[in-house]
């Protein structure tokens, strides 16, 4: 059995069962002492054959993707308004007021670095500006260029952007300063405010934290399997009282961590690398009228498919005398068996020798 967590987990669960139901069955095993003993109800299933689902089995947590932190690069001032934690802002969205001037969102993964006015040399940060003004409808007649240049049409974009503040014509300068807005990846969604309004920010402030708006599960993922997943991998996730929903692996973190060893009242012991995981982030949509923030899940990954093998219940597997495991025939004679893979989802074992499809074998009634 593998040292490790995750299929490894999956597999002591299945193993188990079998342990469990070999007490039972010891109640009426003809090799029992001749001793009172509790009768036990049985039933049968048919060996069969048929694909072996292998998977992984982890616990997460349901929550957002993504971890963004907002800095102020403004000038210092107070923090005048601020939004509440689980504010959603999306793309044109005040984020924050300072002395009562807005810091917008817009949406692009490179920051605002300078401030956007006309001369200014080509960059990134254009493209970005320019794409984000597009999207918010502001060049009704199609005369911006999304490129690396800040043109006339980008100002006049900007300038009608100051429009829809309530910003009067001669106030309208076409430009933006490097503090008036923010670029995020996604729209935001508020976690925690880091300074109060009321509160001093300056350059460099960090004013709140977030995530996107994007239902995710985080899940911790043993190293040993990290080979076995892949980015776009489908997924299962079972929630609270739900049925389980489908998901997609958007992710696989690249920094392991472990927790550190028990040590009681001691002092904290090292690290132990066999239980080291790395971050699964898995995108989910929840069902409608879900009202769940936040909740522990069950992530079931199916990592392969083994076809054309015999098959059992896992529950007919009883723990053999001296080791390994033996089942009953619906006649009643044992037969050692060598079992496979486990898919303890579905409650089926390979069967790798000792049996042939079509025999019945003896499981605990339901």
């Amino acid at each position: 059995m593998s040292r490790r967590r995750g299929a490894g987990t999956v597999l002591a669960v299945a193993v188990a069962a079998p342990l469990a139901a070999g007490v039972a069955y010891a109640a009426h095993s003809p090799s029992s002492p001749a001793t009172p003993t509790a009768s036990v109800a049985v039933g049968t299933a048919r060996v069969t054959k048929g694909t072996l689902a292998e998977r992984v089995q982890i616990g997460g947590v349901l929550g957002y993707a993504g971890a963004y932190l907002v800095d102020h690069q403004g000038a210092p001032g107070v923090l005048t308004d601020a939004p509440h934690s689980g504010d959603t802002i999306g793309r044109g969205g005040v984020l924050y007021r300072v002395s009562d001037a807005p810091v917008r969102l817009l949406l692009g993964s490179v920051p605002a670095y300078r401030d956007f006015r006309s001369g200014m040399s080509n960059g990134p940060d254009v493209r970005q500006l320019e794409a984000n003004l597009v999207a918010m409808g502001f060049d009704p007649h199609h005369r911006i260029t999304v490129d690396r240049h800040f043109s006339a049409a980008t100002a006049a974009a900007i300038r009608r952007w100051e429009a829809s503040w309530g910003r009067p014509a001669y106030q309208r300068t076409g430009r933006l300063g490097q503090g008036e807005i923010v670029f995020l990846p996604n729209p935001l969604r508020v976690t925690q405010m880091q300074v109060r309004v009321g509160g001093t920010v300056g350059p460099g402030t960090t004013v709140l934290t977030g995530t996107s708006t994007s239902r995710a599960v985080i899940a911790q993922l043993d190293t040993g399997q990290r080979s076995t997943v892949h980015v776009g991998d489908q997924v299962e996730v079972t929630l609270p009282d739900a049925e389980p929903i489908r998901g997609r692996v958007t992710a696989i973190g690249e920094v392991a961590t472990a927790p550190s060893a028990e040590a009681g009242d001691g002092p904290q012991q090292p690290a132990n690398p066999d239980m080291a995981t790395v971050p699964l982030t898995i995108a989910v949509r929840l069902p409608r009228g879900s009202g769940l923030d936040q909740a522990p899940v069950t992530v079931d990954i199916t990592t392969g498919t083994r076809p054309n093998v015999l098959l059992m219940p896992i529950a007919a597997l009883l723990a053999r005398p001296g080791g390994g495991y033996q089942v009953r025939l619906s006649g009643g004679s044992a037969v050692q068996v060598e079992p496979g893979r486990y898919d303890e989802s579905t409650g089926q074992v390979e069967v790798v020798s000792g049996l042939t499809a079509g025999q019945t074998v003896e499981v605990p009634a339901t």
